[in-house]
């Protein structure tokens, strides 16, 4: 059976509240480091390593990867620069963390795409979240998805020669006339560049938004044709396109059309079908709504080959069933002592989750509950409908505070609420602007206790059990 995605994997902050940092700021030195030893302190910057100036975390990776560096660091108390040499022995890690990834600015979209959804937020959300990137470095680094029309040719130069792959790219389709219908002016750029890159064999996971009637069918039928072509193309998802009760385009999509989502899953199955016999991997894949959408079955872990579009939506929802079934099955000592405490001090846990996710959250639970022989279980999901986004926006990912706090009860007495990690970006700050410690301390004014915890089954039993442990001791 192939692998779930491991917790290490990380997620890509997509709504920071933080200023950018203008600079390679440096956020923290390791004691006993290299650069530790050579002076370097949390608040300095390193203007250029070997005499080149940093633009990002790439130019330092590559610059610095010898046991010599030789720096130029700015020291702010004195408004001086000075010069600075680091050695290290090899293997060494140089024990020096900076406050952002980019140092001389994020790379913004100038495409006006038809689904893009910046374009369908509240008008009085956080200017974080309209901020546009389509920054190549942020595919490498991140896994953020770049439609790759805003790169120069130099940087066209830099992925090739620096290897940085795999790039996540934004495909949409092939016809010239469809992509400027999608994408705007700029958009046969963005195949000119991907054509360079996958000439030189850098690899590329690619996406594609769907929208009905625009770039389904035959149009997907071409550009499906034209990455089956490619053999730098390692994975291809196909999304589809989500609204929100703000766009001024879109009032439905495949979320309302059984039909023409089961239409999308046939019309790949050949694709599958042939990668899988010549290339011994699936390929082309389906993001998870399409299955929810058509009412059928979430594929076999096999076929989403490693997980390699996790966080696009791609296997997420077969990686938690499966995980679910491990943890039915090899852990009942920790879920059998879970609901015992529970029932013992009349307490239930609510699982909160986006509705797409409210199915499968039910079936952990019922297995959690067939596992133990048990004809009830304090333990469920809490689905959260999303009323400001409105639309077809259900994922748990974008759950908000207002939301949240609107429906849960207001007597959450003996009540364990496990929020989901996802809901906030790493500040802790909630898509509409609130606080996980406000929200928490909302909560528990109700009379709840309050766990954060990833989505992931294993995570929510690590959760839920280690505060039961801690009930023993009250």
């Amino acid at each position: 059976m192939a692998a779930s995605p491991t917790k290490e994997t990380k997620r890509a902050d997509y709504a920071s509240t933080r200023d950018q940092a203008d600079g390679a700021w440096i956020a923290h030195v390791e004691d006993g480091s290299p650069a530790w030893e050579a002076g370097l302190e949390e608040g300095m910057r390193i203007l250029t390593v070997n005499g080149v100036e940093l633009r990002d975390i790439i130019d330092w990776r590559w610059e610095a990867d010898g046991r010599v560096a030789e720096l130029e660091v700015y020291v702010p108390e004195d408004d001086e620069v000075y010069a600075c040499v680091l050695e290290r022995e090899a293997g060494q890690d140089w024990g020096v963390d900076f406050t952002d990834v980019l140092f001389d600015g994020i790379r913004t979209c100038v495409n006006a795409c038809q689904f893009c959804f910046m374009a369908m937020l509240p008008e009085d959300a956080r200017a974080s979240l309209s901020l546009r990137d389509d920054d190549y470095r942020l595919s490498f680094l991140q896994g953020n998805f770049v439609t790759l029309t805003n790169v120069t040719d130099d940087e066209v130069e830099r992925i090739i020669e620096c290897r940085l792959e795999p790039m996540n790219v934004s495909l949409h389709a092939i016809s010239p006339e469809v992509r400027r219908s999608l994408i705007g002016r700029r958009a046969q750029r963005g195949i000119d560049v991907l054509e360079r890159l996958l000439g030189a064999g850098i690899e590329v996971h690619g996406q594609i938004v769907l929208c009905a009637g625009i770039n389904d069918g035959e149009e997907l039928h071409r550009t499906l044709d034209w990455v089956e072509a490619h053999p730098s193309f390692t994975s291809l998802a196909l999304v589809p396109m989500g609204y929100t009760r703000y766009s001024k385009r879109f009032s439905s999509s495949f979320s309302e059309d059984e039909e023409a989502s089961r239409a999308v899953v046939k019309l790949l199955e050949p694709y599958q079908r042939r990668a899988r016999e010549t290339l011994g991997i699936t390929r082309f894949q389906l993001s998870d709504e399409f299955y929810l959408d058509a009412d059928l079955p979430i594929p076999a872990a096999e076929t989403y080959d490693g997980y390699p579009q996790f966080y696009d939506g791609i296997g997420m929802l077969r990686s938690f069933l499966d995980d679910a079934a491990d943890a039915c099955k090899y852990r009942a000592a920790e879920l059998r002592f879970v609901a015992d405490v529970l029932a013992s001090r009349g307490e239930r846990v609510l699982f909160v989750c986006g509705e797409a996710a409210e199915g499968v959250m039910q079936e952990f639970c019922a297995g959690w509950r067939e596992a133990l022989d048990l004809e009830e279980l304090p333990v469920s999901p809490f689905a959260i409908h999303n009323d400001y986004y409105g639309g077809d926006v259900n994922v748990t990912g974008l759950i908000v505070s207002c939301d949240l706090l609107a429906q849960l009860p207001s007597d959450l007495t003996n009540i364990v609420v496990v929020l989901p990690e996802v809901m906030f970006n790493f500040d802790h700050v909630t898509l509409d602007g609130d606080t996980q410690e406000h929200i928490i301390d909302e909560l528990e004014s109700r009379g709840a206790k309050v766990l954060i915890s990833q989505t992931n089954p294993h995570d929510l039993l690590d959760a839920t059990f280690a505060l039961t442990q801690s009930c023993l001791h009250y």
